[in-house]
């Protein structure tokens, strides 16, 4: 009697921890082309001072990036998208390396911030595709 009077009376189930619409790519993506930005001002710029407040900002941007990248992998997509998308973890691993001591964070090379945007770009195209199905 008291299992039937604690039990819920409606389960319910979500792709996600929350309501959907919380979730979005171009959160990361904002921030790597902060990084980016960054990255070219450090290069036309030769004063110390700037160069160090630049690096600073930088690698703040740089590990917002990973948050949001991190969030996405491990809030949003879940086990039947790997199904769908295998190329998933590789591209997340990638795209948080290119993010840290690889790329944002541990060079000024914009070559380095163009292959991360070009990742969370694939990473966004496969979000959308999931939020459409």
């Amino acid at each position: 009697m008291l299992a039937r009077l604690l039990r819920p009376g409606h389960v319910a189930s979500a792709h996600c921890d929350l309501p959907c619409g919380v979730y979005d790519p171009a959160q990361a993506r904002i921030e790597a082309e902060s990084v980016k930005a960054i990255m070219e001002k450090y290069a036309a710029n030769e004063d110390p001072v700037f160069r160090a407040r630049a690096l600073s900002i930088k690698e703040d941007r740089a590990e917002l990036v990973k948050h949001h990248l991190w969030v996405l992998w491990t809030d949003y997509f879940k086990p039947p998208h790997l199904e769908t998308y295998p190329q998933l973890h590789q591209l997340f691993w990638d795209a948080t390396k290119l993010a840290g001591a690889a790329g944002g964070k541990g060079t000024v090379d914009v070559a380095k911030a163009d292959e991360l945007l070009g990742k969370i770009d694939e990473i966004a195209k496969i979000f959308w595709e999931t939020k459409a199905a």
